[in-house]
């Protein structure tokens, strides 16, 4: 088996950001999901409510974070000074409140006439806070896995209902493998992968949400693969697609790493 793709999102919800190679630290992939969008209320918006997160884009730079939109001139935002906290939910139903710095008027306007209503944008400065451990803003794990054979045997299944396949980047893995065969992925909970010189604790599968349905060019929302995978992978009542990685020995990866089951 073998490393086949590396992505982050340094925003939450926004485009996906393709490397070659990427350094994996206790809370994730570098870069990976340390900034995002809040509303009036300290919560995250995520493409669950707002689709047109897709057409941001977001790339790290030495201390600073430059976002760019269709239509908009990008603008380029320094990392918060330690001036005060703020703390922020990611998601409304979440008890836990995690401490962040505001990135700043500018940064918010910004925001806010590109989404067309009040949002901020926040930066999480201290990773290690996280009450689950250390974590980035993602969803439920530091770095998500994705099974490339396990896309070709759902994209059967789609191509066999009379709909269109879907690739890898609907499910906003940070790693995909290639060579493995479908669903071996279920096999491998409880257990430990080494990537590269990396190696991961592999602490469940991951339950999918509309998030999937959205077309991540273009933003339209469909029925699929979420329809697909709920008559086919409906594990404990959860529609799974994906392995859920914690790192344990942090290290760099890259585009080709062997990956291994410890």
């Amino acid at each position: 088996m073998r490393l086949g793709a590396i992505y982050t999102y340094p925003v939450k919800g926004c485009h996906r950001v393709t490397h070659d190679g990427a350094r994996v630290e206790p809370w994730g992939l570098a870069g990976d999901r340390r900034w995002m969008i809040v509303d009036a209320d300290g919560v995250g918006v995520t493409q669950r409510e707002t689709a047109a997160l897709v057409f941001l884009s977001a790339a790290v730079e030495p201390g600073a974070l430059r976002l760019a939109a269709p239509g908009r001139e990008p603008i380029t935002i320094q990392e918060p000074s330690p001036a005060y906290d703020l703390g922020v939910k990611v998601f409304k139903s979440r008890t836990d409140v995690l401490p962040t710095r505001p990135a700043g008027a500018e940064a918010d306007a910004w925001l806010s006439d590109f989404l067309g209503r009040p949002v901020r944008l926040v930066f999480q400065h201290d990773p290690t806070v996280h009450a689950w451990g250390p974590m980035t803003f993602a969803d439920g794990s530091p770095l998500l896995l994705a099974n490339e054979a396990s896309l070709d045997a759902l994209n059967d299944w789609l191509v066999e209902a009379g709909d269109e396949p879907v690739p890898i980047t609907r499910f906003r893995p940070n790693v995909v493998v290639s060579g493995a065969r479908p669903w071996a992925e279920d096999l491998w909970v409880g257990g430990r992968l080494r990537i590269g010189a990396a190696v991961f604790r592999a602490v469940g599968l991951c339950d999918r949400c509309v998030v999937t349905t959205i077309d991540q060019e273009t933003a339209a929302k469909g029925k699929q693969p979420l329809r697909a995978l709920g008559q086919h992978r409906n594990i404990d009542q959860g529609l799974m697609f994906g392995l859920k990685l914690v790192p344990d020995e942090p290290s760099a990866i890259t585009l080709g790493d062997p990956v291994e089951i410890v």
